[in-house]
């Protein structure tokens, strides 16, 4: 009785562990199609505003990245429709929630940055701004090197996993050690180019959409 009831309890478990493999593997599908495709729009987007800051001079068009989530979510609910839901589990549920307070703190901390900043340009001289002034750009890359990380252990992902490291990373230290003013200066030296524009649209653009495609695009095409 006992050596049966043993049985039971290693059945009961391997079904459970073969439902959790499964749920893991539809949920790493649909969660691919969203990485993918929020890789998409934020390249879009980044070579968009990159573009549109070069010709007009104006950083106000970062503010478009606030409608960025809005894209998103609408691009992916298109790609998704016909599809099949991916099954409520543990599994979907981390993944989304991680996702979710992503966007949180990135939504507010890039807020609190814009005007931030905007103050700081108005009230104080621009020496004291360009020391104190707060760049986004290093956390939201950090942050999102972060979240593809740990959604790449959830989903037993290693490719995820490194894709996350390496562009959080990255470009938090290319962020931090100013590669991009020093790049800037170099081109608008030998080139007469505007440093508004190189600086705040081309480089940054290009920053954002290269990223983009290690930590989001690529990982999304391996898994979906």
């Amino acid at each position: 009785m006992e050596e049966k009831t043993n049985m039971t309890a290693e059945r009961s478990l391997e079904i459970i562990t073969e439902q959790i493999e499964r749920s893991r593997y539809v949920v790493a599908k649909d969660t691919g199609l969203s990485l993918y495709i929020s890789g998409l729009c934020t390249m879009s987007m980044a070579l968009l505003i990159g573009i549109l800051i070069y010709l007009t001079s104006n950083t106000a068009w970062y503010l478009l990245y606030v409608l960025l989530p809005v894209v998103i979510f609408a691009t992916d609910r298109y790609a998704k429709r016909g599809r099949p839901k991916a099954p409520t589990s543990i599994v979907g549920s981390m993944v989304d929630k991680t996702w979710q307070t992503f966007g949180i703190f990135v939504f507010a901390y890039f807020v609190f940055g814009i005007l931030y900043n905007m103050l700081m340009a108005h009230f104080e001289h621009p020496d004291v701004y360009s020391r104190l002034a707060i760049h986004p750009l290093r956390v939201v890359l950090l942050l999102m090197g972060m979240t593809i990380t740990i959604n790449g252990h959830i989903l037993k992902s290693r490719w995820m996993v490194w894709c996350g490291i390496v562009g959080g990373i990255g470009g938090f230290i290319w962020e931090s050690f100013y590669v991009t003013q020093t790049l800037t200066g170099w081109m608008v030296y030998y080139t007469s180019a505007h440093y508004v524009g190189i600086a705040h649209g081309i480089i940054p653009a290009l920053i954002v959409t290269l990223l983009s495609f290690i930590g989001l695009t690529l990982p999304g095409l391996k898994l979906k």
